[in-house]
């Protein structure tokens, strides 16, 4: 079974850290991809996320994660004929901004930690990474929230 490297850079206790790298790996792994993965992830503060989402999308204000897809998924299915991969000959999934700000304050709103909204944050984002999304309330979202509660059940993160 293919692993997925996580990078993780920004402030975050080890503990945090630990559970944003498990969440990551098992969003990967519920793919069955045969070829390592890399993603990198940055927490960041609202200040940080906001210049992102407003450089990169034109939304000036803070959101929760941002995600930079390297390659072009459909449903965890990569649509390119040449992958995008590291020098180690890993597929290169893309990049997430996490923003520690927001996770907490979603924490509380709904009544979790910390910890397990960035986990959280973190499979929806690999998610994301690997095509799925939910902007159009129908078939697609449904999709992507089985996908995310099933994997969160996985790690004993599911919603109480």
């Amino acid at each position: 079974m293919a692993k997925l490297k996580v990078n993780i850079s920004g402030e975050g206790t080890d503990g945090v850290k630990t559970l944003i790298r498990l969440a990551a790996k098992a969003a990967y792994g519920e793919f069955n991809y045969t070829r390592d993965g890399f993603v990198y992830i940055q927490l960041v503060s609202g200040d940080e996320i906001r210049e992102l989402n407003n450089t990169h999308r034109g939304i000036d204000r803070v959101t929760d994660v941002l995600s930079f897809p390297m390659m072009d998924y459909y449903r965890g299915e990569c649509r390119e004929k040449i992958p995008c991969l590291t020098e180690r000959g890993e597929l290169e999934i893309g990049d997430m901004v996490i923003c520690t700000d927001r996770a907490r304050e979603q924490a509380r709103e709904f009544g979790h930690g910390f910890a397990r909204e960035c986990a959280y944050l973190t499979v929806h984002s690999i998610l994301h990474l690997l095509g799925f999304d939910h902007v159009d309330e129908g078939a697609e979202q449904a999709a992507m929230r089985e996908k995310e509660e099933k994997i969160l059940k996985k790690l004993g993160l599911e919603r109480k």
